[in-house]
């Protein structure tokens, strides 16, 4: 691996902002019609009385995506983008939507170059205006409602204006990560009014949080639809915000809003035991690096070896190596650059792979393989850094329709600009801060109208040719460590599900094997050493979703944040 990528993966691990903020234990929950799990309880109750009242899945994803920005604003919001695994339980139809942020058409190659010639500081660039990109959020919802929703747009969006306008209680997590952040937050007027008091302190947690801003953001939201956001005087403000940001002026202009577009795309499936894993592609390296760590992993006996070997958690670790290899090298937005992408989840590719992999030490050197590929092109590794700051839920309903949902603004609140009431995504930082290295061109380099590589990777399993899970996380490159050892947990060792969020995480992206500190994954450390890897103890703060769909439904939420899953047996109404 290249010295730079190096210090790239070493500055995301010093940077990564969104740490825990506590642990409790949650129960599986069962339901028979419905279920909903989402990162905030609010955000669950929400969607949950939508699903009670008669609405369908996208009905109750517009409601959940709309209240998480409200009540968890530093992980998504609509200011932000997202990536959509859908299945139509009317058609039986699996697919997929892609409505990451776009770069500005403005943006040039030295985007992220500072006078001096070489890149910008991460945090001088994303709080900042040059690290906004077009959100994507809101087209999202309005046109999946269009051709989906049952229940009409006004009548979904009121009861989140009600919300706003009467206030939530801070949660002890987003209160914790306010008071970590109260520099980057004062920077912009707007959030340092709405986030901290008058002498500069952080809210507290318990207070009541009122949004009058957001409230009216979505009354205009509710009456004109998609247009009041792209186009008008929310798409101006904007604009006015990034270009006037105190400290790195953005390029985001009105023509960038009013030319987004949503893409469906082709969902990335494996093949894993008996089950047909499928997922987001590119821009999100998800679907590909999920399938390739399950496909890696099956050639060895994890099922025989079990949740508590250390050999299951090196030939995972070891898989995952290999995966973000190819990820540094080959993942990038595929409308404008050649990916591989099924070469890289090729079963004879993928054999051949895990023919490095060996239980006695660790890999002798990690570099990107030769997939099979009709445009062989030498791409250098890539250098961005991707951040924590996300969301995820799942959605299904009593019609069958089944929604994977992983959102984002990226880094904790975002690039800190506050807009109408909601904070504006950083995700231009995603993008590699170099053009090209060593006089190759970087996969992952920014241009105008890309979009930049994400991890994120909400997953719908098939069994049969039916769901059986829908699943995701946030964590930024961990994602995908997060949800491939979570579908290993419960497809191969057959894990309960609430056993599953529980399971202790180990991670090994770049050589360095992490062991979730305060856990019994420590205990494995000492034979990784044995092995010859390099260790450390660090906070793995995943939030895992997940749904089983049999004849009754089960739903899980991670402990390590305050998610729940809610079904009608668990009803609370607001």
């Amino acid at each position: 691996m290249a010295s730079s990528t190096v210090i790239a993966n070493q500055a995301s691990d010093a940077v990564a902002p969104e740490t825990p903020t506590g642990w409790e234990t949650k129960k599986a929950q069962q339901s028979k019609e419905w279920m909903v799990t989402a990162a905030n309880p609010i955000a669950s109750q929400y969607a949950a009385q939508v699903l009670n009242d008669g609405g369908n899945a996208v009905d109750a994803m517009v409601v959940t995506q709309l209240v998480l920005g409200l009540v968890e604003p530093q992980s998504s919001g609509i200011g932000g983008g997202a990536f959509l695994v859908y299945w139509d339980g009317e058609k039986k139809n699996l697919t997929t939507f892609d409505a990451r942020e776009t770069a500005p058409l403005a943006v040039k190659p030295e985007h992220f170059i500072g006078e001096d010639g070489q890149p910008l500081k991460f945090y001088d660039a994303v709080v900042s205006g040059l690290s906004v990109g077009t959100p994507g959020a809101i087209k999202l919802l309005w046109e999946m409602h269009q051709k989906h929703g049952s229940v009409k747009w006004p009548r979904l969006i009121e009861p989140v204006i009600e919300l706003a306008e009467q206030g939530f209680t801070i949660s002890p997590r987003l209160a914790s990560l306010i008071e970590r952040d109260k520099q980057h937050l004062s920077i912009d007027a707007n959030s340092k009014a709405y986030f901290l008091n008058a002498d500069g302190s952080a809210k507290q947690a318990g207070e009541v949080l009122i949004n009058q801003a957001y409230a009216d953001t979505l009354r205009l939201l509710a009456t004109y639809g998609e247009n009041a956001f792209y186009q008008g005087d929310i798409a101006n403000d904007i604009v006015t915000a990034v270009a006037n940001h105190p400290k790195h002026t953005g390029v985001l202009a009105k023509k960038d809003l009013a030319r987004y577009e949503v893409i469906e795309r082709t969902p990335i499936c494996v093949d894993y035991l008996e089950y047909d894993v499928c997922g987001m592609g590119p821009p999100s390296s998800g679907g590909i690096a999920v399938g390739q760590i399950l496909k890696l992993s099956e050639q060895f006996p994890l099922h025989e070896w079990g949740s508590s070997s250390a050999n299951s958690y090196k030939v995972i670790g070891d898989a995952t190596q290999l995966a973000f290899a190819d990820r540094a090298k080959y993942l990038a937005d595929s409308d404008f650059v050649s990916v591989p992408s099924q070469g890289l989840i090729n079963e004879d590719y993928l054999k051949q792979r895990a023919e490095m992999i060996n239980l006695k030490a660790p890999l002798k050197s990690v570099s990107a393989g030769s997939p099979p590929w009709e445009i062989s092109l030498n791409y250098a590794n890539d250098q961005s850094i991707e951040l924590p700051s996300t969301t995820h839920f799942n959605i299904v309903d009593a019609e069958g329709n089944v929604v994977s949902l992983t959102s984002s603004v990226e880094n904790v609140f975002g690039s800190r600009i506050m807009v109408r009431g909601f904070l504006l995504n950083n995700q231009m930082t995603d993008f590699s801060f170099k053009h090209h290295q060593d006089g190759q061109i970087i996969a992952n380099h920014i241009a105008p109208g890309k979009r930049p590589r994400s991890s994120m990777s909400p997953t719908i399993v098939l069994k049969n040719g039916s769901p059986y899970l829908s699943i995701g996380s946030p964590g930024g490159s961990y994602i995908i460590g997060y949800v491939a050892q979570a579908l290993i947990a419960h497809l191969t060792w057959q894990l309960p599900l609430e056993e599953v969020v529980q399971l202790p995480h180990i991670s090994n992206r770049f050589g360095t094997v992490e062991f979730e500190q305060d856990t019994s994954a420590q205990q494995y450390e000492q034979q990784f050493k044995k092995w010859g890897y390099k260790t450390k103890l660090k906070p793995l703060n995943s939030g895992l979703h997940i749904i089983k769909i049999e004849q009754d439904l089960t739903g899980v939420a991670d402990p390590r944040r305050e998610g729940v899953a809610i079904g009608e047996n668990q009803m609370v109404r607001q």
